[in-house]
């Protein structure tokens, strides 16, 4: 078990994302387009009609600002969702979108709810919640990368922030995304790093490191005598001198 069975970027870390996009975008240029107004295919809280909304509102968005907004944050997230958690990314998705969207039903304003800013407080809700409780260094760190890039987004849970906007919907998913966390499981990421002196064959003798420690625990840094009988003697320049007799065909320094 190891990081790079868990964290492979394969083509669906970004084809699923760019399609979840392509889609938003092909119903948002059809309408504005046409024009129709799909609002009235969003979530209408406590009315049998608005359950359709569940489905159809995170692909429903009012103009260019609120599609836009929601763009980047849902693509970022998602790829995420996918790169870090595999084999439960479409479950979160799929079953994120159902969730926030019957919590706001339930919860919700007696007025239209669209956009997919519900499913994009499940991923920011999910990713972070899941990461700290992994207690996985990798894990974390996208944790905290999330809270860095998107931890103002908390402030649109609360009513008074900004009345046009959906903050039942942010809310649902925000419990969403937590309880997805303490619901879903994942691998145990702590047990893919495995020391050497954790694996069962491990001897002691035959390790570099613990042979520099003596019987009684005590740090020993000095070669024993037969080491340094082997020990090749340090490279250095040899000069040999033969001794030659002069004769008559000698050179002079005349």
């Amino acid at each position: 078990m190891n990081d790079y069975h868990h964290f492979k970027f394969t083509p669906s870390v970004w084809i699923v994302p760019g399609l979840l996009l392509m889609l938003i975008w092909t119903v948002f240029l059809v309408e504005h387009s046409l024009p129709v107004d799909l609002s009235s295919h969003g979530i209408f809280p406590r009315t049998l009609p608005g359950l359709q909304g569940i489905v159809f509102s995170p692909f429903l968005h009012g103009d260019i600002h609120h599609i836009t907004n929601n763009s980047i944050p849902l693509f970022i997230l998602t790829t995420a969702l996918i790169y870090f958690y595999r084999d439960i990314s479409l479950k979160v998705l799929f079953y994120g979108i159902l969730l926030s969207g019957l919590i706001t039903w339930i919860i919700g304003r007696d007025s239209f709810h669209i956009g997919a800013s519900s499913l994009i407080y499940v991923l920011v809700s999910f990713i972070f919640f899941k990461g700290m409780m992994t207690q996985y260094y990798r894990l974390m760190a996208l944790s905290l990368t999330v809270v860095l890039l998107y931890g103002g987004m908390v402030w649109y849970v609360f009513p008074e922030v900004d009345a046009a906007i959906s903050w039942e919907g942010h809310l649902a998913g925000l419990i969403t995304g937590f309880a997805f966390a303490v619901v879903f499981k994942t691998p145990d990421y702590k047990e893919s790093i495995q020391y050497d002196w954790e694996k069962p064959d491990f001897n002691p003798e035959n390790d570099v490191f613990m042979k520099h420690f003596d019987a009684h625990g005590n740090f020993v840094n000095t070669p024993k005598p037969e080491e340094l009988a082997e020990e090749t003697p340090p490279a250095g320049v040899h000069y040999i001198y033969h001794y030659k007799k002069a004769t008559d065909d000698s050179p002079s320094d005349e």
